[in-house]
């Protein structure tokens, strides 16, 4: 990732003559390189209380604090609280699909700025940050885990520990695509594991965990479960996005 920047920043100039900087969400020209224009930025929706103090949810009213969501009663998550830095919708696909398909690298640091802004509560007592894996044969397909790049970069910013080894995927799953919120649990039910060499580092240490987007926290749960086995005393999780509206639950 350093060399790729490295090369981008020396070739910089001849791309801008080129090819001139787009806005990642719309394609209209923008002044600088990896910058939404005007009206992206006025459409994006950051994640701001009040929300569930357990799954980030917002509110569209304040009931107060402490306050959590009928979905955070009835079907409590594995994991302690979750976190993300804008709602899923039309801009947001399209900066997560802008790193995740079009390899724009350049968007990370800006995105890790915000998930580390929305996350700084979890992140001040946190030990380590444990990106969500990719099973080998994607990973080698895309050439990098978005999750793992995102991790890096709040890892940077806060100069906490950085632990993609923690984590495997023990098999290979279907897209969650268009699956309905329990055939996406099923499809993910036992498909994390802590990789053999890692378990010992995990005793009474707060995980955060990283995701690209949180959609109904399926793979969140599933990550969750080998970490709190393996002796993790809390596992949060942070996320760019988090979907919000039941419109957008196939990004």
């Amino acid at each position: 990732m350093r060399v790729a920047a490295m090369l981008r920043g020396s070739l910089r100039p001849i791309i801008d003559i080129g090819l001139p900087p787009l806005c990642p969400a719309c394609r209209e020209p923008v002044r600088d390189a990896g910058a939404l224009c005007p009206q992206c930025w006025s459409r994006l929706n950051f994640i701001t209380r009040p929300y569930c103090e357990r799954l980030g949810i917002p509110f569209a009213f304040d009931p107060g604090p402490g306050i959590l969501s009928m979905q955070a009663i009835a079907d409590p998550p594995a994991y302690g609280r979750a976190r993300a830095a804008v709602r899923f919708d039309d801009v947001a696909r399209a900066l997560v699909h802008a790193v995740k398909y079009g390899d724009r690298l350049d968007l990370v640091p800006t995105l890790g700025r915000w998930m580390a802004s929305a996350g700084h509560e979890l992140l001040a007592d946190a030990d380590a940050l444990v990106p969500v894996p990719l099973h080998w044969r994607r990973l080698w397909a895309r050439r990098f885990n978005q999750s793992a790049i995102l991790a890096q970069e709040v890892a940077r910013l806060t100069g906490l520990r950085y632990a993609p080894a923690v984590l495997v995927r023990a098999r290979r799953t279907a897209p969650q695509v268009g699956l309905s919120r329990q055939q996406r649990r099923d499809n993910v039910a036992g498909a994390f594991a802590v990789a053999p060499d890692q378990g010992g580092a995990l005793a009474g240490a707060n995980i955060v965990l990283i995701d690209d987007v949180i959609t109904t926290g399926a793979t969140a749960r599933a990550c969750t479960r080998p970490l709190k086995r393996a002796g993790a005393a809390r596992v949060d999780v942070l996320a760019l996005a988090m979907v919000t509206d039941p419109a957008f639950l196939s990004p």
